[in-house]
């Protein structure tokens, strides 16, 4: 038995338990059920760091809003598929605002979470031409849309994009675009796990991109606004949050309600089809879909298949946000600014036990405080520095999952933590030091 801050031969006995080969690479999920079955079993607390859940109180006007739906009775009617008709124009005024992009109400689809969204798109965007074979992945990413892609049947490659920022994404690009396989590229902005932030120079390299060799851009924005160093957050007036829909009309946007709204338990989320994709003919779609039309494909192919619509009331509840978003009475920005606040705290408190971040650089820039941060310890490979900090009361995922090239890192979510635990963080983390001096 080794004497670590968490019962060791409780730690071996669940890890040993789990069935897994290497608990580091586990995925989300199977850390989750790993920690809460040590936590039972010990009744030690972990500084849990491995999930993205949001860790603030949902938006109140949504739950209002939501809460007046149902007593109106909506929970006994099907909600229409392509969703509700205030909610598409709330959706389609909200890009405006904030993405100073035009997309009209009929391509703007309620999800339930981006998850459906995404898994939506592949089913259509992967299948319209008989030639191409998958999807483009700029990592480091979200593990389960690889999954996704994976339950399909569709074909899939990756890169680790922190090497080839700037200019040298064009090149590093067309590697694989030159092949004609590609049908949709696929990439967070900001990057979950990375939390990298593209520029403009890159958006328009994917743009361009993607109008010469017919790729569809799927963008996923999960934390919209949440890039901290500059104000996404008034309505129609600039800095606006980036987009590659500046470049392209071959793009769909996934606008998740989950961080940025607190929303996560209610699972809606927000679709956009440019206008242009939207009605777009793809006479490949027929091999599927009973239509050739994009975006009738996406509502009546794809989403009616995974679901008869979305949440009648979570759909009321997300249109009353975006209404207040809109207007100006609810900046959900200043909500949010929490998670980098937090960032920056235990960043600090990583580094001073001799931890070192492993993306810390936007090019030339520091890298924002926010959802997430990625870290390393000397000597460790990052699925050993998982299994490791479990030990020590601490869990994360390793980078090893998410596609990318650091495999010397974790991934560390900041929402979970409270700020009462930063005591008990540095506490571990220094014991966790003494234990393993380099």
């Amino acid at each position: 038995m080794r004497n670590t801050p968490i019962d060791s031969e409780i730690v071996r006995n669940e890890i040993i338990g789990s069935g897994l080969a290497k608990i580091g690479k586990g995925s989300i999920r199977e850390i989750v059920r790993l920690v809460n079955k040590i936590e039972q079993k010990t009744g030690e607390k972990f500084v849990r760091m491995e999930m993205g859940v949001p860790g603030l109180n949902p938006a109140k006007v949504g739950v209002e809003a939501e809460i007046k739906a149902l007593k109106r009775g909506v929970a006994s009617v099907y909600p229409n598929i392509e969703g509700i008709s205030g909610l598409k124009k709330e959706i389609s005024k909200f890009i405006k605002l904030f993405l100073d992009t035009d997309i009209s109400p009929e391509g703007c689809i309620p999800t339930v979470g981006s998850m459906m969204g995404a898994m939506a798109s592949f089913m259509v965007a992967n299948r319209n031409d008989h030639t191409k074979e998958g999807t483009l992945f700029i990592d480091p990413g979200f593990p389960v849309q690889k999954q996704q892609v994976r339950v399909l049947g569709h074909d899939y490659c990756s890169f680790d994009i922190y090497d080839f920022r700037g200019p040298r994404l064009r090149s590093k690009l067309l590697t694989y675009l030159k092949t004609g396989r590609i049908s949709s590229i696929l990439y967070s902005n900001p990057n979950n796990p990375s939390w990298i932030c593209f520029t403009e120079e890159e958006l328009q390299i994917i743009g361009e991109l993607a109008n010469k060799y017919d790729v569809i851009v799927i963008e996923d924005l999960a934390y919209f606004g949440m890039d901290f160093r500059k104000d996404y957050s008034k309505p129609g007036e600039p800095p606006y949050q980036p987009t590659v829909a500046k470049y392209t009309d071959n793009y769909i946007l996934l606008i998740s309600s989950s961080k940025a709204f607190s929303y996560a338990g209610q699972r809606v989320g927000m679709m956009a089809i440019s206008d242009k994709l939207f009605k777009r003919k793809y006479p490949d779609l027929l091999r599927y879909y009973t239509s050739d039309g994009f975006g009738y494909s996406v509502i009546y192919g794809a989403l009616y298949t995974l679901s008869a619509g979305v949440t009648h009331s979570a759909q009321f509840g997300l249109e009353g946000i975006l209404k207040a978003v809109n207007s100006g009475k609810y900046n959900y920005v200043e909500d949010v600014k929490e998670y980098g606040e937090k960032a920056r705290i235990m960043k600090s408190i990583f580094l001073k036990n001799g931890f070192k971040l492993v993306y810390d650089k936007d090019i030339d820039q520091p890298l924002a405080d926010g959802f997430y941060f990625t870290i390393s310890y000397p000597g460790f490979s990052g699925v050993d520095l998982l299994e490791e900090l479990i030990y020590y009361g601490i869990s994360a995922i390793s980078l090893d999952i998410t596609g990318s090239s650091r495999e010397e890192g974790i991934r560390a979510c900041v929402s979970l933590v409270r700020r009462d635990q930063f005591g008990l963080l540095e506490e571990r983390l220094n014991r966790f030091n003494e234990d393993h001096p380099y």
